[in-house]
């Protein structure tokens, strides 16, 4: 079982709202997260303590650049975001790194799983 880790501080309450339907991660992640995996979507910090919040299906993991992201993909991965702008911020922030439009990320698509 495969999961799709979050930062509880930014999105806990959104997740559990259920207005998060993506991901937005930096490089190539299309060999990591497979179109029809379903994963536990998880809340906590790195190398820390997690919490299980429910499971999802994968639906879908496109690869673009930054510049290429639908508004609509902006703000499926956090309703607050409205630009290319605050996708940049936030990757430079989890990353570490300094970020561009022209970065490849890839795009994971989920929907939660009521069991």
């Amino acid at each position: 079982m495969f999961a799709l880790n979050f930062y509880s501080e930014l999105y806990l309450d959104v997740l559990k709202a259920n207005r998060k339907s993506v991901t937005i991660r930096l490089g190539d992640k299309r060999d990591k997260y497979r179109q029809g995996e379903v994963v536990w979507i998880t809340v906590g910090q790195r190398f820390g303590r997690r919490q299980k919040l429910y499971s999802a299906i994968i639906d879908r993991v496109e690869l673009k650049t930054i510049s290429e992201l639908s508004p609509r993909e902006i703000e499926r991965e956090n309703p607050e975001f409205r630009s290319t702008a605050d996708v940049i911020n936030l990757l430079a922030r989890v990353y570490g790194e300094k970020i561009s439009p022209e970065h490849l990320v890839s795009v994971v698509h989920f929907s939660r799983i009521d069991e």
